[in-house]
């Protein structure tokens, strides 16, 4: 018999991941490739792993993330929030946890829409006193 596989959704910015965890090895799959391959840099992989480090579910749970939009550190955002919000789905107990490392709480922050007469969000023309 399968493990049963947990899902949750995250979003950063304009990105969006649809993260799915079982219980498993380790293993973490993002857009079908190794996430040490997806995101290359150190800092954006231990972003991404703080939800299992701080619930040591590290070794024990796979993840399987499939993730579009946005830019490569919004989608280690949404990941990681993702990955938070399934793995409450599988055990309510880690809510806690989780909730105080600030992982269940989706970040706000988006680019400013920029306003019209204006070349951008907040930036003006140059201004010409004669």
């Amino acid at each position: 018999m399968s493990t049963p596989v947990k899902s949750a959704t995250g979003r950063r910015k304009t990105a969006v991941a649809r993260v799915r965890i079982a219980e498993g090895s380790g293993q973490i799959l993002v857009n079908g490739r190794a996430f040490e391959d997806y995101f290359t840099t150190v800092t954006l992989q231990n972003q991404l792993t703080v939800p299992l480090t701080l619930t040591n579910t590290r070794q024990t749970v796979d993840v399987f993330a499939n993730t579009n939009g946005g830019g490569i550190g919004g989608q280690v955002g949404a990941i990681r929030l993702g990955i938070a919000r399934a793995l409450i789905v599988q055990d309510p107990s880690l809510r806690p946890v989780l909730k105080k490392g600030g992982m269940l709480t989706r970040d706000p922050r988006a680019k400013e829409r920029k306003k019209p007469g204006r070349p951008g969000a907040r930036k003006r023309f140059q201004f010409s006193k004669r």
